[in-house]
């Protein structure tokens, strides 16, 4: 008799917009997966999980993936079906290249450690102020060329929750 195979778990939080990609990404790809919400900061068990206590994470069997970016390659390569990335490579790679600004250069500023709301060293204003500047300089530009003819892929699922600001 065969074993069920265990559905992989995603370790997220309603408020992160990392969460938002895996779970866009996880849904897409028609993923039958276990939502555990938890909070990181709080949640001594999780650091089981992630040592660094960031979160997304996917565990899938015998693996443990964080982050977001990394979770979404796992999961296309995993589950071909229902394709986050186009084929065509120079579409692909400026996917990949939007996705890595976002991931890498607008993503950590949203945290309040980076813009200082977390210890009261900068106002909301001043800390919109800059935020609102990198995401401008991120975006300037790039998807001016691309967003002409684009589909539902990896770029629009890792820029979703900036899209919906706008």
């Amino acid at each position: 008799m065969a074993m069920a195979k265990a559905k992989p778990i995603l370790y997220n939080a309603w408020i992160s917009s990392c969460s938002h990609r895996v779970r866009i990404a996880l849904n897409l790809k028609g993923v039958d997966y276990e939502y555990k919400s938890v909070n990181p900061r709080t949640d001594p068990d999780y650091e089981k999980i992630n040592p660094m206590k960031y979160i997304p994470a996917l565990v899938d069997g015998d693996i443990v993936i964080s982050d977001s970016l990394a979770i979404s390659l796992y999961l296309e390569d995993k589950y071909p079906a229902h394709p986050l990335l186009p084929k065509d490579l120079k579409k692909k790679a400026l996917n990949l290249q939007i996705a890595n600004i976002v991931c890498s250069s607008i993503q950590p500023l949203q945290g309040y450690a980076v813009i200082g709301l977390h210890e009261g060293s900068m106002s909301p204003d001043e800390s919109l102020q800059i935020v609102q500047r990198y995401i401008d300089k991120g975006f300037r530009g790039r998807l001016k060329s691309f967003w002409m003819g684009a589909k539902v892929n990896m770029l629009l699922e890792m820029m979703s929750n900036w899209v919906m600001c706008f």
